[in-house]
């Protein structure tokens, strides 16, 4: 595994120094250190590290509020620690898209597939945000080329290949997107 950047918010300075020694023996760098939510999520925007542990329960804003604020800003594998086994803790932690839950105390053999595990589910998670943002362009693209296909058969007479071959030529002959072409169309049509 290859050695990662790691912020650890816990308000429990023992459990704090404890997990830092562990990751770093495990040849991780512990780039912040934060004792409050709020601080956690500040030193965050700073660091920008390749990992955040995070415990649940922490003054002025808990690990929960803390990593919703962080996954809402900038996504980042999040391994939450917690003395509590709560299924609340867990059902909200899932929904917040915290990728592992490590019930304290945390030995360092925990820490190996935790880390793993939040690492792969993160980069999973995102290629599939990747691959839907990906399919609700194209779905965007066609429906615009759709439209501008009407507009083009209905102005000038053509049939449904002729005005989608048109839209593809000029994207061809301009260097640009079919769906700029097709939104050419559409404004140029709304114009008239």
């Amino acid at each position: 595994m290859r050695s990662l950047r790691v912020l650890i918010a816990e308000d429990e300075p023992l459990v704090l120094d404890m997990v830092a020694e562990q990751l770093r023996h495990l040849g991780h760098r512990v780039v912040a250190e934060a004792t409050d939510g709020e601080e956690a999520v500040n030193l965050y925007l700073d660091a920008r590290p390749d990992l955040v542990i995070m415990d649940i329960k922490m003054p002025k804003l808990n690990g929960l509020a803390a990593s919703r604020a962080i996954m809402e800003q900038a996504p980042v594998p999040i391994i939450l620690l917690t003395a509590y086994t709560d299924d609340a803790f867990i059902e909200e932690a899932d929904a917040v898209g915290v990728m592992d839950y490590l019930v304290k105390p945390v030995a360092e053999h925990d820490l190996i597939p935790a880390i793993r595990l939040a690492l792969s589910h993160f980069e999973q998670l995102q290629s599939l945000r990747h691959e839907i943002e990906d399919l609700r362009e194209a779905l965007e693209t066609r429906k615009l080329v759709e439209r501008a296909k009407g507009i083009l058969m209905r102005r000038l007479n053509l049939t449904e290949e002729e005005a989608f071959s048109r839209i593809q030529r000029q994207a061809r002959n301009r260097q640009a997107k079919m769906r700029d072409i097709a939104g050419a169309i559409i404004a140029a049509d709304e114009i008239m």
